[in-house]
Parts: structure tokens; sequence; C-alpha cells
């Protein structure tokens, strides 16, 4: 691997890697930026529920409002399909290949494993068929599901061999449903990326959201084995880190990496936030005797968060005009009036 030999190996705390991972998420403080920028810096966020979106971009950009995504979804600089893991992102329209392209194979083979899906001989012949049914324009999800039957996972098992997005306006905070889609290629432009370079772009936007990083968290995030980073690893250049238990962490050169005593302001966070996914775990912002009371067969979606100097700290729901918080354990009256004050903020965003 290539590494900037003139950084030293220094070590870690996890408090550390929490305030870069906050830092680099905008949850330290909110940036003013363009949406396809702002998706660049964090890596996407989570779409299952067309809200996150909205949440969790508010959250991190100052001045956010619901109706500039909208705009932007309409106007193909951004986008939502499904890419790494097999689960909707909403990125810049820019990324969308490079994701899309590292993560193909990797998609195809995730599904291939569900033991109810069909094989990947008849999904490869239902994306063709698909492909020329699209081309004349956007279709919803029953006529796809009509037109080309290949048994349960339909759309997801036909995604892995022709590359979808979601078309506005479904999928946005005023109609949720995500049941309107295109070809990819057709909205967003050929795919003209070289595999190599789609490989360096997703692993170079990982480490930039959520670094430093062990392989194994990148591995897990894009939904690669790890084996399968190596030629990135080996033509990026990194620096290089340990934790506090020894192991090895990568980044990029210059990103930010805040003192540990930096103040973390109380913010909220949807469902599905990916700071709070076990690649994340080495930054305690979901601090392990809470992750059952997140993330638990009732609710594998999780809950909606809040987080108070950095860490989850309870649960929130927006309930008949207020949102409501539900703590883990008690709060200092500092704590609460900065969780009152950002709450109220949050209460007129859903208005």
């Amino acid at each position: 691997m290539r590494y900037n030999a003139a950084v030293a190996e220094r070590v870690l705390t996890q408090r550390e890697l929490n305030r870069a991972l906050l830092a680099r998420q905008f949850l330290l403080d909110r940036k003013r930026l363009s949406l396809p920028k702002a998706l660049e810096r964090i890596g996407g966020i989570q779409a299952q529920y067309a809200p996150s979106m909205y949440i969790g971009l508010w959250s991190r950009l100052e001045g956010f409002e619901r109706e500039s995504l909208d705009r932007a979804l309409e106007r193909r600089t951004v986008v939502q399909g499904t890419l790494m893991r097999l689960t909707i992102h909403l990125v810049s329209a820019r990324d969308w290949w490079p994701f899309a392209a590292a993560t193909r194979e990797a998609r195809r083979r995730s599904w291939e494993r569900h033991p109810a899906h069909a094989n990947a001989r008849s999904a490869a012949a239902a994306a063709r068929k698909l492909r020329r049914l699209i081309a004349e324009g956007p279709m919803q999800r029953k006529e796809i599901e009509v037109a080309v039957d290949i048994g349960q996972g339909t759309i997801y098992g036909i995604g892995c061999w022709l590359d979808m997005v979601r078309v506005p306006p479904s999928g946005t905070w005023a109609r949720r449903r995500a049941d309107l889609f295109a070809a990819a290629e057709d909205w967003l432009g050929p795919d003209g990326i070289a595999p190599d370079d789609a490989l360096d772009h997703s692993v170079k936007s990982y480490l930039r959201g959520f670094g430093p990083a062990s392989k194994g968290d990148i591995a897990d995030y894009l939904g690669l084995a790890k084996s399968a980073l190596d030629p990135a690893l080996a033509r990026l250049e990194l620096r290089r880190f340990r934790d506090e238990g020894g192991a090895e962490l990568l980044d990029l050169p210059r990103a930010p990496l805040p003192d540990a005593d930096t103040p973390a302001p109380a913010r909220f966070l949807p469902v599905w936030d990916a700071t709070l996914l076990v690649h994340a775990r080495r930054t305690g912002i979901l601090p392990e005797k809470y992750r059952p009371r997140v993330f638990n067969v009732k609710t594998p979606q999780s809950t909606a968060t809040f987080l108070v100097d950095g860490a989850v700290a309870g649960t929130w729901r927006h309930e008949k005009d207020r949102i409501k918080l539900s703590p883990f354990g008690r709060l200092d009256r500092s704590a609460r009036r900065a969780l009152e004050k950002e709450a109220e903020r949050l209460r007129e965003f859903h208005r």
C-alpha cells in the first residue's frame, strides 16, 4: 500500500474518532453548501424512508428547506436509488455511477444468496426486457411488476442488472412512496467510469465522510469483501493511524481531525442514519449499551435519535405538531435546554 511516510502511526482515541466523524458529517456545525457538494462530502444519505433524507440534510446544512431537495431531484443534480448493500441512497449525480459500478457485482451476489430469489440468468433476462420497455420513459412499479415478473424481489433483483433510479415526485416528502423508476442511463447519461476509478472514488468518498476507518469498516459500508479493496488501497495515497486497540486506520491526506475536546452541539438524526451503523462503531456515536434500543427486531430500520455531546442519548418523534423527546437517562439542565431549542427548530421544519 502507498502511505504517507511522513505521518507517524498516531493513536487516535475513540473521542477523537467521534469528533472526526461528527466534523465530516457536518454534525459539529452546519455548512452552507449546494446539495450535490454536501452529499459528496458526507458520502450520501440513506433514503429508505423519504423523510429521512430531508431531516438528515436539515441537521447538517444551514438554511436547508425541503423544497431545495425537491428541486435538486427534479433537476437531476442529485438522485436516489439502490446502491451500497442493496440499500436506497441519496447521492449527487456525479457520485451515482462510481458507487453503482463499484458495488454492482457485490449487489448481484448478495441478491442471489436469498433463497426466495430467482437465479442470475432469469434476473439478467428480465433486466434486458425491462431495458427495452423503460427506454420509452419512467415506469410505475406496478407496471414493471406486470411486464417483468421473476418472483419475489422483482424490482431489487432487476435493479442489480439494470441500474435504475427513483424518479420524482415519488420518494419525496410530499409523496413518500417511491414507485416511479427510470433507467439510470436515461436519467443521468451513460456509465462511462472505469472499474478502477469507480472503486478508488468510492473508497475516498467513504473516508471523506466517515474516516479515519479500518479496511473492514470501508468494506462493510460499501458491501464489498475486504480483499476487493486491496487494489484501491494500493493505488491511493493515504494516511495511517491506529486506534486504542492497535487496529490500523486509514484516512485521506489533510482530512479534518478535530481536537477531542471540541464541543458537540445537540443534533437530531432520522431513522437509518448511516452514522449509527456498525461500520462507525469505532466512534462511539451510538453507545453499545443503547444499540439494542435503537436497532432490534421491532425497529430494524432503527428509530429517530438525538445526540448529546456527540453520542446518542435518546429517541424522538414528531407527534401532534411537537417533538417528543425520550431520553435514555437523566439530562442535565444545559443539555435539556439545547435539545429543546433544536427541537423547536425541527418542529418548524415539519410544518
